[in-house]
């Protein structure tokens, strides 16, 4: 990047002894040695790198391939159409005879709620950051990430349960199939945990996200739910009797439609799970075709397509379901419990056509986990490494699988593979995701002025915070399980950040004209270390001074002041631009950075490569103080006390003291 005049550009390196083999290593850069284990080398192929700040996730390119926004609306479908295998079981034990008035709720809230935030968050973060991203805009600083790593616990709560509930409906499929044996009706959880064991096995040897498997997977599964729905539908029409029972149960029940509607809003929190998908639909506009307007537009009609179909399904087959299956079959050990398009598919269509649609749904489950899990792994590198708050090792994608399948396989275990005990902790994540999106763009309208807008999404975000509420009321596990996500991420988080504090952090360093042109004409290179503050001619009077009194440097020496300031101390790695200036008869150079220490220590390796000249920085002790309290400014603030972790910085950046820059204190 330039300031808009030519400068010395470069990426900060430092050497090792030439003993050591003369390896020359880039900031950020991890040397696996060939000699190291075979194993290591192998979980670490493909670690993702990002030496740029530029690259973050405000900037991202648009991948090699791209495809028409139908194309890609089979990809977020592989989430958000496979709920179909289990959201008409799950209304129906949440809501019994309420479900289709519980369904027609949920769907009213889809096309007024839910559709209308998703496409104000395609607009506006178009690069397919989704909503975390907003909010990171919206609150700079510490605020903005912590909340990050909030919600990022929702995120990983979200995906998943998204694995392990669709994998555990996909095992209800196989085992209540009448083609396979009887004997294995026990096996839900060993036949769980298999799947996700192969889900992970698949990733580990290399699996990307391929639209054609998609578009014939979600091509195939509508379908074939279109015959099931239809043929649900028409033998309801045949027996007008079933639908007149339904309608006698809703009336002996509740004493009035209103009384229908109020406890149906009451229960609808437990049917968000027919909300899942939106999240997806954003994160995968970058593969729509076209430039960043017509990325923005063909998400807009991925979004409300995907809504409309999955709406009239949800319709259609909560009623279908309601009124052809018996209550019983839907609860636990029950026919249609997790399954109920295929307890209809099986009942009205024959076996054979009945294991084609549980074949096509188990396909569409295992997709989905898999798109979940591709979720995960492209949602962790964009976040908290680039926040300094993960391992080196996060970026690359098989550790984190192994990571990912452990804990999958916790949750499998401690819901016992159920479908229906995990649809309150899967609603959690889905309803926690949909409500930053509506407290985003709301925030959004708001800062922007946009008060017609505000208020409308203001209303959306009050209708999703007691859905939230509500499901966590009744079902806490969600939240339990997000928290206990949150909790390990931000204490994994600080630690490492912690750890990883006296890394250079800076991934390049520009000097515009006049930075070059100090740097050129002084003789040696001794730079005096200034914190600014009036920046008058007294300041830098009383500092030279200062110089002298410590150091015996004169003015005429060809002395630099260096000013580092640090405009957000929340992030972790940043570029650096250096700018020359000449004040009150005195040349400084001046940049910013996230933190002080590094950033000096970082120009000064600079400068040594770029002129071959051993650079000096003069520092005077810092006030006294208790140095755990100045621990946690370097930390938090990116200042503490700085001439001694200026020279820590070198000395692990440049492990040959010769070759060290030197840090002088007085």
């Amino acid at each position: 990047m330039s300031d808009g005049t030519p400068g010395v550009r470069g990426t900060v390196v430092h050497h090792k002894k030439a003993s050591q083999g003369g390896t020359r290593v880039a900031q950020g850069e991890n040397v696996v040695s060939t000699a190291g284990s075979g194993v290591r080398e192998w979980l670490l192929k493909g670690l993702q790198r990002s030496d740029r700040r530029t690259t973050g996730p405000h900037h991202e390119e648009a991948p090699e391939h791209q495809h028409a926004w139908w194309q890609v609306m089979c990809l977020t479908g592989v989430d958000y159409f496979s709920t179909l295998g289990y959201q008409p079981g799950i209304a129906a034990l949440a809501a019994g005879a309420l479900s289709p008035i519980a369904t027609l709720l949920l769907v009213a809230l889809t096309l007024f709620g839910a559709l209308p935030t998703y496409r104000a968050v395609a607009e506006q973060s178009p690069h397919g950051l989704g909503s975390l991203s907003m909010l990171e805009r919206l609150l700079p600083g510490w605020r903005g990430k912590l909340l990050v790593l909030f919600l990022l616990g929702f995120v990983a709560t979200a995906f998943i349960v998204t694995i392990t509930l669709s994998a555990a409906d996909a095992t209800a499929h196989i085992l209540h199939n009448p083609f396979v044996p009887k004997a294995l009706a026990g096996w839900q959880v060993p036949v769980t945990l298999l799947l996700i064991a192969g889900l992970g096995g698949v990733f580990l040897a290399g699996f990307s996200e391929a639209i054609s498997i998609a578009v014939v997977l979600v091509a195939v599964y509508l379908v074939l739910n279109v015959v099931v729905v239809a043929t649900a539908v028409r033998h309801v029409l045949a027996a007008p009797a079933k639908v007149t029972d339904w309608q006698n149960l809703l009336a002996s029940d509740y004493a009035s439609p209103v009384a229908m509607v109020a406890v149906s809003l009451y229960v609808m929190p437990k049917l968000a799970l027919g909300l899942s998908g939106f999240e997806t639909g954003v994160a995968v506009m970058p593969l729509v075709k076209g430039n960043l307007e017509q990325r923005v537009k063909g998400a807009r009609k991925l979004l409300t397509t995907a809504a409309l179909i999955m709406s009239v399904f949800l319709i259609t087959s909560s009623f279908a379901t309601t009124v052809l299956i018996p209550a019983k079959e839907f609860a636990e050990g029950g026919s249609a419990n997790g399954r109920a398009l295929a307890y209809l598919a099986h009942e009205y269509l024959g076996d054979w056509f009945g294991t084609a649609y549980d074949l096509s749904t188990i396909a569409i489950l295992w997709f989905a986990g898999a798109s979940a899990l591709a979720g995960l792994l492209n949602i962790v590198p964009r976040y908290l490494p680039r926040y300094g708050m993960a391992p080196d090792w996060s970026r690359a994608a098989r550790p984190m699988v192994l990571v990912f399948t452990v804990i999958s396989f916790l949750i499998t275990l401690f819901f016992g593979a159920d479908v229906e005990s995990q649809g309150g902790a899967y609603a959690t994540g889905v309803l926690a995701l949909i409500l930053s999106a509506a407290v985003a763009v709301t925030l959004s309208a708001w800062v922007g002025r946009r008060y017609k807008a505000a208020v409308p999404f203001g209303v959306i975000t009050l209708i999703f915070a007691y859905a939230l509420v509500a499901n966590i009321i009744e079902r806490p596990d969600g939240l339990v399980i997000a928290l206990l996500f949150v909790l390990g991420i931000v204490i994994t988080s600080l630690i490492s950040r912690a750890t990883r504090s006296t890394e250079l952090r800076v991934t390049e360093i520009t000097l515009d004209d006049l930075a070059r042109q100090f740097v050129n004409e002084s003789g040696d290179l001794r730079l005096i270390a200034n914190e600014p503050h009036a920046r008058d001619c007294k300041e830098y009077i009383d500092k030279a001074r200062e110089a002298w009194e410590l150091h015996r440097l004169r003015p005429s020496e060809g002395i630099l002041f260096l000013e580092v300031t640090v405009p957000d101390a929340s992030e972790f790695a940043s570029e650096v631009r250096v700018k020359g200036e000449e004040r009150h008869g005195y040349r400084i150079l001046r940049l910013e950075s996230a933190t002080v220490a590094n950033a000096i220590a970082a120009l000064l390796l600079y400068l040594r490569d770029q002129t071959g000249k051993m650079p000096h920085v003069y520092f005077h002790w810092a006030a006294e103080g208790n140095p755990i309290g100045a621990l946690l400014r370097y930390l938090v603030f990116g200042g503490g006390d700085i001439p001694p972790l200026t020279r820590e910085v070198l000395r692990q950046a440049e492990p040959d003291a010769e070759r060290r820059p030197v840090v002088h204190v007085g």
